[in-house]
């Protein structure tokens, strides 16, 4: 009786296996033109990172695929515009080192203005010689002294590496890695913390 209990859960495991094998992963990724709570959630993530996905409606549409390539980007992933494993993962580990503001030792209310690379009239490298790119921005070093490390809710973490001839006081200029995205971004008064 025992080895028929035995063959039978054995021919069980099999069909169960095969089965498995047969049907192949499931393929959880996100992409463009789905829709869902996912895409919400995906979209939250990015913008608190700092990723402009326009509105955050549940809507894998032109704006999600340019912020999550950026994302995949600038995290050294293929910029594929797919959200598989490691892109959730990655964003995952991104936020969670999210920012929490008992970590800085200060806060300034700031005009905030935005550029790029491809602006007329700007130089591709910031007054510390890194590429002009998202996570460096131009400031007064009176106020806040180059090297500073930021966090600008919106955007995310940054570092004071660029100054600019119209940049003084309680001027920021935040850098953008396109013209259409510091464009988007525009004016506007943004709270930023210092880390260091």
């Amino acid at each position: 009786m025992k080895k028929v209990y035995l063959i039978v859960a054995l021919t069980i495991c099999m069909l169960l296996t095969s089965a498995v094998v047969f049907a192949g992963p499931a393929d959880d990724s996100m992409k463009i033109g789905m829709r869902g709570d996912n895409v919400k959630m995906l979209q939250k993530l990015l913008s608190e990172k700092g990723f402009n996905v326009g509105e955050i409606d549940g809507i894998f549409g032109k704006m999600t695929l340019k912020a999550v390539k950026d994302f995949q980007s600038s995290s050294g992933l293929t910029a594929d515009g797919v959200v598989g494993k490691d892109t959730l993962m990655t964003l995952g580990r991104a936020s969670n080192t999210e920012f929490n503001p008992s970590r800085a030792s200060r806060s300034l209310t700031m005009n905030a203005s935005a550029y790029s690379a491809y602006d007329d009239g700007n130089g591709h490298y910031t007054f510390g010689g890194n590429l002009v790119r998202k996570g460096f921005v131009a400031v007064d070093p009176t106020v806040i002294p180059l090297g500073t490390r930021l966090f600008i809710p919106g955007y995310g973490h940054a570092i004071a590496d660029d100054i600019g001839g119209a940049i003084k006081g309680n001027r920021i200029d935040i850098a953008f890695g396109s013209h259409g995205e510091a464009m988007d971004f525009g004016r506007q008064q943004v709270t930023v913390y210092i880390l260091d």
